[in-house]
C-alpha cells in the first residue's frame, strides 16, 4: 500500500473529534510511508488531513477541478497538485493513483466519492480497498444501513463486507493489509451456466 485517497469533508463538522480523527489518520500514513492522495483543498477536514501528513514528514498529492483552484482554496504547500478540468476527472485520477480508499467525516461530496468507488469495487472495475473511518461514531447509521440494504437484499454479503469499517487509523490500514477482493459481480444467476 503506496497511496491512500481519501474523501473528506470541506468543513470542520460540528465535533473536534473530526478534526482530530484526520489528524491522527494524517499521521498514521506518514508514519507507514503511504503518500496521501485527496481532494487539494486547504479548507475544513480536507486541510486537516493534509497539513497532519505534510506535518509528520509524509507525501500529499492534491487532485483539483480548475472551478476550484480559480476560487483559491487549494493547497499550496502540497508535494504535488494536480490540476484537472471537472469533478469527474478528479475522481478518476484518484482513483488511478491510490492503491485503496478512506471516507473520513463529510457530505454529500464524500458520500458520492465513496459511493461511486465502492461500486467500481462491485463492479471489478477496480480491486482495491474501500474504508469508511468511523471517527466519533460519524457513520453508524451509513454502516446501519449496509446492514438493512443487505437485509433486504440489495446487497450481498460479499459485497457488505467490502466496506471495511474501523474508528481506528491503524486497524483500517492493517484491514486494508489483508483485504482480499470479492470474485466480480455478475447477472447470471447461480443455477444457469
Amino acid at each position: 500500500m503506496k497511496r491512500i485517497a481519501v474523501f473528506c469533508g470541506s468543513s470542520d463538522g460540528a465535533s473536534p473529534a473530526y478534526k482530530e480523527g484526520a489528524v491522527q489518520l494524517g499521521k498514521e500514513l506518514a508514519r507507514r510511508g503511504i503518500t496521501l492522495v485527496y481532494g487539494g483543498a486547504s479548507v475544513g477536514i480536507m486541510g486537516t488531513v493534509a497539513d497532519a501528513v505534510l506535518e509528520a514528514g509524509g507525501q500529499v498529492i492534491g487532485v483539483i477541478p480548475q472551478m476550484l483552484e480559480d476560487r483559491e482554496i487549494s493547497h499550496r504547500n502540497l508535494t504535488e497538485l494536480i490540476v484537472v478540468g471537472s469533478m469527474h476527472e478528479r475522481k478518476t485520477k484518484m482513483s488511478d493513483l491510490a492503491d485503496g480508499f478512506i471516507a473520513l467525516p463529510g457530505g454529500p461530496g464524500t458520500l458520492e466519492e465513496f459511493f461511486e468507488i465502492f461500486t467500481w469495487a462491485q463492479l471489478g472495475l477496480h480491486q482495491k480497498p474501500c474504508g469508511i473511518l468511523n471517527v466519533n461514531g460519524y457513520y453508524d447509521l451509513l454502516i446501519s444501513f449496509f446492514d438493512h440494504m443487505h437485509g433486504q437484499q440489495f446487497l450481498h454479503e460479499k459485497y457488505r463486507s467490502m466496506a471495511l469499517v474501523d474508528s481506528d487509523p491503524a486497524g483500517l490500514i492493517e484491514k486494508f493489509n489483508t483485504y482480499t477482493p470479492p470474485s466480480v459481480k455478475t447477472y447470471i444467476k447461480e443455477d444457469q451456466t
